[in-house]
């Protein structure tokens, strides 16, 4: 696609804070990032003007950042589409169905849940979007999307550092005992496979937080929160344990109709990094 330019808004709620100290202390924006956006003038007042990086700023200072030639590949496919559950001027969360591929393996190929967020984006006049994590093919639930690099760079951060909650709805084979329980177990590579993941004492540090919803005779309906974000993580635990996701045939799961997981990523809660308010989205 065009080279669109990529740009936000955001209004300050501290007094006498700079351009420089919102960018490098506030959202710890990486030095490469802070240089080039001074260079390139790309902090402006709502008139276009470029702002003095160290010049004190009014509480409630209206700033316009412009990311000059930043956008994503992903093609724009107006033929998928999916719901769109919270938006604002720095991410989105979308509802992934289950079945749909997060991302194409080329980026000319359309039918993902990236091309519909794209298509989306590409409606509204953005050039950017990138998700902050994934959900595998089989799994439905929320999807959290940047909208801008700096929104992107936050949001990783936030994963890595364990402030983002996710919750998911799995429906496991068998009857869970424990009415909850904490499932921590080192996830690792498959040397004999060349997707799938196992628990091993090598792997890295993996943790499930689960509690019993409901009992049926062949199946038990769990809600999990992860702690970490590990490739398979809560089908790989479940199945370590015993009661496999439904669907899951990979790590032993009893068939669907349909060929997909019984697991949904319903909730997802963390502090806003630019509003600082806490922000609860739930799957509808």
């Amino acid at each position: 696609m065009d080279k669109l330019t990529t740009s936000f808004r955001y209004r300050t709620s501290e007094e006498g804070l700079t351009v420089e100290e919102i960018l490098r202390d506030d959202w710890k924006a990486g030095k490469k990032t802070v240089h080039q956006m001074r260079m390139d003038k790309a902090v402006m007042d709502t008139a276009g003007h470029p702002l003095e990086w160290r010049t004190p700023l009014e509480a409630g200072t209206e700033l316009v950042f412009h990311f000059k030639d930043v956008y994503s590949s992903y093609k724009p496919d107006e033929h998928v589409t999916v719901s769109i559950l919270f938006e604002d001027e720095h991410i989105l969360a979308a509802l992934k169905p289950a079945g749909m591929a997060i991302h194409p393996d080329e980026t000319d190929e359309g039918g993902t849940f990236m091309n519909a967020v794209m298509a989306h984006v590409v409606r509204n006049g953005g050039a950017y979007a990138e998700h902050i994590h994934r959900l595998d093919k089989g799994t439905e639930g929320i999807v959290l999307i940047a909208k801008h690099p700096i929104a992107k760079a936050l949001f990783d951060r936030m994963i890595e550092e364990r402030a983002i909650t996710r919750i998911y709805h799995a429906e496991v084979d068998g009857r869970v005992k424990r009415m909850r329980g904490t499932l921590q177990y080192p996830i690792g590579r498959d040397r004999h496979h060349p997707t799938r993941r196992r628990v091993s004492p090598g792997g890295q540090d993996a943790i499930t937080r689960y509690r019993v919803i409901e009992r049926n005779d062949e199946s038990t309906l769990v809600e999990a929160s992860l702690e970490t974000g590990r490739t398979h993580q809560i089908r790989v635990h479940f199945s370590h344990i015993g009661h496999p996701v439904k669907g899951d045939t990979l790590y032993g799961g009893s068939e669907t109709t349909d060929g997909n997981y019984r697991l949904i990523a319903t909730k997802v809660s963390f502090i806003h990094p630019f509003t600082k308010e806490l922000t609860t989205i739930e799957a509808k």
